[in-house]
């Protein structure tokens, strides 16, 4: 569905927004692309969509014109705001453009009641992996927002969906997404849909927060794989030497073989070996 505002080279070139490298921009101007990438979060009629990084707005501009009742668009570029503020007022009372950095911004704070609430956004490239790690990380699950819709390299995105079948993808980012959520890739989008073209082919990959996860505490989790993904190539008998207890009694009460290495062991056994280690914790053992 387009709209009648100027086509997004032409509001590039007026504005004089070259993409900076420094804050992960590359600006996709393809509009069945955006409008591809938009009707995967939909549906959007009754929905407030937060987008991380809009640019001058090309996915903005699709989730609008594909009915979002409210978007939220956050942008640390300044030279950005007065692009997205013409759309504002093509869509009057529908767009909040909010200056400023996606990583130390309240998310659900913006969005308060209106619900349902998602996220989707073409992450800059250099901050995608920490935004969504920050986000799987809440204390309270499930969060406000019931989906995520993002872009990241293709590279980052299988190492999301990954499992032990994938062994070079599969790590602590995969333990935690699918953990928390149920995660696929929905489609890949070629490097020459970008403007500047990035090095890499780029996947967008859906993200849907689970109701109620296995019961486990997230940093004991997050202290878990990160011992036994720190040193991926040893046994974990060796590997989870670090964490404060005798690693054999550990695997022994999770129910895994000494001899097993990381990328082995599923969610369902991280977990385990998470609420393992609390209780060896608490009772002192």
């Amino acid at each position: 569905m387009k709209d009648a505002l100027p086509p997004l080279r032409d509001v590039v070139a007026a504005h004089g927004l070259a993409a900076k490298k420094n804050l992960g921009q590359n600006f996709l101007f393809d509009l069945n692309l955006t409008a591809r990438i938009a009707r995967a979060a939909g549906p959007l009629a009754e929905a407030s969509i937060v987008e991380i990084g809009p640019g001058p707005g090309g996915l903005t501009r699709a989730l609008l014109a594909e009915g979002a009742r409210h978007v939220i668009a956050v942008e640390r570029d300044a030279r950005c705001l007065p692009a997205l503020a013409e759309i504002g007022a093509h869509y009057p009372g529908r767009l909040d453009i909010v200056e400023g950095d996606a990583l130390q911004t309240n998310l659900a704070a913006l969005i308060g009641d209106r619900r349902p609430a998602r996220i989707c956004a073409n992450l800059p490239y250099n901050v995608g992996t920490a935004l969504l790690t920050g986000w799987l990380e809440v204390k309270h699950w499930p969060p406000v927002f019931d989906r995520f819709v993002l872009m990241f390299q293709k590279e980052v995105a299988q190492r999301i969906v990954a499992t032990p079948r994938e062994r070079a993808d599969y790590g602590r980012l995969a333990v935690l997404a699918n953990w928390r959520c149920t995660t696929r890739i929905l489609f890949d989008v070629p490097a020459a849909a970008f403007t500047p073209p990035p090095k890499v082919t780029s996947a967008v990959v859906e993200l849907v927060p689970r109701a109620a996860p296995l019961p486990c505490d997230a940093d004991v989790l997050a202290a878990v794989t990160q011992a036994a993904f720190g040193q991926r190539r040893k046994m974990l008998r060796q590997s989870l030497k670090g964490l404060g207890a005798d690693p054999l009694a550990l695997l022994a009460r999770a129910g895994i073989e000494p001899t097993k290495r990381a990328e082995e062991i599923d969610v369902v056994g991280f977990v385990a070996l998470a609420n393992a280690l609390k209780e060896m914790r608490a009772s002192g053992t």
